[in-house]
């Protein structure tokens, strides 16, 4: 699977994002529970444009989280509805640009807007791509039973199951066992 490098770029932002809910984190625990560790999220996504560092951003942001997680899981005609809103609640107007080390992509809004609105329009727009290209099935939930981790799916076939190889290996390790008990207690031969 192939989408432009800022589609990608956004939806792999959307996964760290949504990951940070205490629902889906791996420490059980909110991981932008604070303006600093919102700061440490966004070092390693740096945006352009205005960040204010207050708690009323990181709230904004929070609420931003829950909206893309939700609108992560939804099927793809749901999801038109959501992002259509998300770009006219936004004012989105995009537009080309760029600056530092990146080339040409998308910005949808003014760099001076919120945060959180810059993110939900940036998110709306690589999900603008998803649409229309039918690939809502690449857009997951972990396979984990006890895991609500988000994960993006890029590989050619689609086979992506697991958001981290933390969960992917704790699975594999779980067949392995169970494998293990049921050919112990066959009858042998």
């Amino acid at each position: 699977m192939h989408f432009a490098p800022d589609t990608e770029e956004a939806l792999e932002f959307v996964v760290t994002l949504g990951n940070t809910d205490p629902q889906a984190s791996r420490s059980g625990q909110d991981e932008i529970a604070t303006v600093g560790q919102l700061a440490e999220l966004l070092a390693r996504y740096p945006y352009s444009g205005r960040i204010d560092h207050d708690e009323a951003e990181r709230l904004q942001v929070v609420e931003t989280r829950s909206r893309l997680r939700t609108l992560w899981t939804r099927e793809r005609d749901d999801a038109v509805q959501e992002v259509n809103r998300m770009l006219r609640d936004g004012r989105a107007l995009p537009q080309l640009a760029r600056h530092d080390a990146s080339d040409w992509h998308l910005h949808g809004t003014d760099p001076q807007a919120p945060l959180a609105q810059r993110m939900q329009i940036e998110a709306a727009l690589a999900f603008v791509d998803v649409i229309r290209t039918d690939t809502m099935d690449r857009l997951r939930i972990c396979a984990a039973p006890d895991c609500t981790g988000l994960l993006l799916d890029l590989s050619r076939n689609g086979s992506k199951r697991f958001c981290s190889v933390r969960c992917g290996n704790r699975m594999n390790m779980i067949a392995f066992r169970e494998r293990q008990d049921h050919s112990s207690s066959a009858p042998g031969l």
